[in-house]
């Protein structure tokens, strides 16, 4: 795959997944901060050739995302993907569901982090009337 096509990939695969995001919540506004050429790299690699690849949905994929960075307890990150689910398709309820799930693993407070950080997106969204 050539440089145009991964760029072309990155710019769909980005839109999809972050779009109605703040940019100064989007990553690669943040690595433009200091290195605009690795933070172009970067997101041609993340977004363009791994968010991009078409072996699991962009549903299974962010909820795969979700459940991992409940785990690991990373609410910056966690926010940004919950936004993605939710732009490529999961429901409110399978993403509460994933969190509930991975406090088995986890923990509960871990979970319960991650719940405040759907709860958070919903409001922003204005769609926390609806789980």
């Amino acid at each position: 795959m050539n440089k145009d096509d991964i760029a072309l990939k990155t710019s769909r695969t980005a839109k999809l997944y972050f779009n109605g995001v703040r940019d100064e919540d989007k990553p690669y506004n943040l690595w433009r901060t200091f290195d605009k050429d690795l933070a172009k790299e970067m997101s041609l690699y993340i977004t363009g050739q791994f968010y991009s690849r078409e072996k699991i949905p962009h549903t299974t994929r962010q909820l795969v995302t979700v459940a991992a960075l409940t785990a690991i307890s990373k609410p910056e990150e966690l926010k940004l993907h919950i936004h993605a689910a939710l732009n490529v398709g999961c429901s409110k309820e399978d993403i509460a569901e994933v969190i509930f799930q991975t406090s088995i693993y986890a923990g509960v407070p871990a979970a319960n982090t991650a719940l405040k950080v759907l709860k958070t997106v919903l409001e922003e969204r204005n769609e926390q009337n609806e789980i």
